[in-house]
C-alpha cells in the first residue's frame, strides 16, 4: 500500500494532472467543447443506406463458391501435370475449406437467432 503522499508523484508518472491543474475545455488548446444540440430537421443522415442483408449473404456464398472453384481448378491442374505448385494447390484448398467453414458457422448462428426469436413470447 502506498502512502497518500506518494499519490501525486504516481499520477505525474502516468502523465495525469491533479484536479487543480486541469484547465477548462475551452482553455485547452486543440480541444473543442461539446457541440450544440440540433433539432431533428437540421440533422442530415451521415451514412447512405447500406447493402441489404440478403445481398451480403449472397455475395458471401458467391465468394465461397468462387474459392471452391479455384481450389478444384488447382487440384485438376496439379493432377494433369500442368505447371502448378503443390503449395499453391494446398493453399487454395485450405482457403476454400476455411471460407466454407465460416459460411456454415454464420448459417448456424443465423438459424439459432431465428429459433430464439421464434421462442420469444409476445
Amino acid at each position: 500500500m502506498f502512502p497518500a503522499s506518494a499519490i501525486p508523484p504516481m499520477i505525474a508518472s502516468y502523465g495525469l494532472r491533479p484536479a487543480g491543474e486541469v484547465m477548462a475545455p475551452d482553455m485547452t488548446p486543440g480541444v473543442r467543447g461539446p457541440l450544440p444540440l440540433q433539432s431533428p430537421s437540421e440533422t442530415s443522415p451521415t451514412q447512405p443506406a447500406g447493402e441489404s442483408f440478403a445481398n451480403v449473404l449472397g455475395r458471401m456464398v458467391e465468394e465461397v463458391n468462387t474459392r471452391q472453384g479455384v481450389a478444384n481448378d488447382a487440384v485438376a491442374a496439379l493432377q494433369s501435370g500442368q505447371n502448378v505448385s503443390l503449395h499453391q494447390a494446398v493453399i487454395a484448398m485450405e482457403e476454400a475449406n476455411i471460407s466454407f467453414q465460416l459460411m456454415v458457422e454464420v448459417r448456424n448462428k443465423l438459424l439459432e437467432s431465428y429459433q430464439e426469436i421464434m421462442r420469444m413470447q409476445v
